[in-house]
């Protein structure tokens, strides 16, 4: 049996100090994360960060950096997952686009109203990037690209 991670992408957009989250149906539960999704064939990173974005959200966004790439390993499935998390801007919402299966809604929270949700994330890598964004950690586009 080969081993294959999931590769996947994620963007942390912040505007006026909010997240830009989704809150999806996920495994029987709802829960919140950053809009985030598979890479697709033949697709660059930047780009299925940009669609997924806009998929799940609505929202057409710009990359300036990332934060980061990490592995995680779900313990509800035993997937590990080789994410890239991307930071972007907030370019334009069209609150008529209908939302990818599984999203109830996009919204704009806190980092208090996540800590608050804590029990409500997805994963733990979904705080966690976010304080790894919130402590400074950018990278320019250039190392993915």
């Amino acid at each position: 049996m080969t081993w294959a991670p999931h590769v996947t992408v994620a963007t942390i957009i912040e505007r006026d100090n909010r997240y830009l989250m989704v809150y999806e149906e996920s495994d029987g539960k709802k829960v919140y994360n950053q809009p985030a999704g598979h890479l697709d064939p033949n697709e660059t990173l930047l780009d299925a960060a940009i669609r997924e974005t806009l998929e799940e959200t609505g929202w057409a966004i710009q990359l300036t950096g990332v934060v980061g790439v990490n592995l995680y390993t779900a313990p509800s499935n035993g997937i590990t997952y080789f994410r890239t998390t991307f930071i972007g801007e907030a370019i334009s919402h069209d609150a008529k686009r209908p939302l990818d299966t599984g999203i109830i809604e996009a919204v704009w929270l806190s980092y208090e109203e996540l800590l608050e949700r804590k029990e409500q994330l997805r994963s733990p890598m979904t705080l966690q990037i976010i304080e790894d964004y919130r402590a400074g950690r950018r990278f320019p586009l250039s190392v993915v690209g």
